[in-house]
């Protein structure tokens, strides 16, 4: 049946209205990022005093809560609703002053951008006429404001790319002279670089040029030596703590990078390791190391003696499937890369006297 043309520009106007009402209805404003439900959730169990609680979790950059406004409801109704960007294998991670947090996933060939603040996402990859991303591993900030850098480790390009704090790709350091690069730190009273490559079992401090100055370690099983290093963490004083991962132990070096002591060793038992990969420390200079065999936490002070731990397999908060990095942010919230979940869970330690 043919409209008649008398009509046709009322039915449009209709028609419009209609659209305009319904989209009205599908704005919303940003929501909470993470449920304050979620901090009941404690461990250890009672009757003990809880000293970890979980935060929440990020899977999809829909998890930012971002809130849909006009233009957001118009293309959705238009072009139909998108699916959300979702990880698939987050390794390294660290956030900045920006709230904003980095996530290392090879399976993306990418970093995943999450910003607490608006509630964006975005992925930095390089151009098309750069050296492409093959499998970033690990993540750290260097810097602050405008000055600000993300050093990404590549293990499979075997080099750290250098992006400004924008996402452009800056350039690139190590090449030839990384094997297997895993992991790295920014120095935190020098500002260098340094990196764990596991391929040559060592550690690689960068100078301010980008080349390296010095190299420590050599495959073994002594102090100062290691079987694939992998991540790398600094406390209070600025001594060096280093996951030697297939020694199942974590060796702990002096602020001049001399060998001090080890932590741990293999063993299925409280303060023992299978697969240490992650590590950080809080603001209450306490060692947070990730065991991927075991699929828990296990937190020390910085003499090594055993506080507590965490997690195990599974799904749900706290529980674990190949989890690898980890960090500490400002804020206190701890930051874990849960990799087989494809996911990022968030903790929080407990001061000693708070109010629960």
């Amino acid at each position: 049946m043919q409209i008649p043309r008398f009509l046709r520009g009322t039915l449009a106007h209709a028609i419009g209205i209609a659209a305009a009402i319904f989209v009205s209805g599908c704005t919303s404003k940003p929501g909470v990022i993470f449920d304050p439900a979620n901090t009941a959730i404690r461990w250890p169990a009672a009757p003990d005093e809880p000293r970890i609680e979980f935060v929440g979790e990020i899977r999809v950059d829909t998890d930012l809560k971002p809130g849909r406004g006009m233009g957001g409801a118009l293309r959705d109704f238009f072009a139909g609703k998108r699916e959300p960007v979702a990880m698939v294998s987050p390794i390294g991670l660290c956030t900045d002053e920006l709230e904003r947090l980095f996530v290392a996933d090879p399976g993306l060939n990418g970093i995943h951008v999450f910003d607490l603040r608006t509630r964006s996402h975005a992925i930095w990859r390089t151009g098309k006429d750069e050296p492409p991303l093959i499998s970033p591993v690990a993540v750290a900030v260097k810097g602050a404001g405008p000055q600000a850098q993300l050093l990404v480790v590549d293990s499979s390009a075997a080099c750290v790319y250098v992006f400004d704090h924008k996402g452009a790709l800056k350039g690139t350091l190590g090449k030839d002279h990384l094997k297997r690069p895993v992991g790295l730190i920014v120095e935190r009273e020098s500002g260098k670089l340094i990196v764990a490559d596991a391929g040559a079992h060592q550690l690689v401090i960068f100078g301010s040029d980008g080349r390296p100055e010095r190299r420590i370690g050599e495959r073994g099983a002594g102090l100062g030596q290691f079987n694939f290093p992998t991540n790398l963490t600094q406390d209070a004083a600025g001594n060096l703590f280093v996951s030697d991962t297939l020694n199942f132990r974590v060796q702990v070096f002096g602020a001049d990078l001399s060998p001090r002591q080890q932590i741990g060793s293999k063993g299925d038992l409280p303060g023992y390791f299978a697969q240490p990969k992650g590590i950080a420390f809080d603001a209450f200079d306490h060692l947070y190391v990730v065991d991927a065999h075991f699929e828990a936490i296990q937190l020390f002070d910085s003499s090594g003696e055993l506080l507590m731990s965490f997690g195990r397999e599974g799904h749900g908060p706290g529980e674990f499937w190949l989890p690898a990095g980890i960090h500490a942010d400002a804020q206190g919230r701890i930051w874990v890369a849960d990799s087989y979940n494809r996911r990022v869970q968030v903790f929080r330690f407990i001061q000693q006297g708070a109010t629960p």
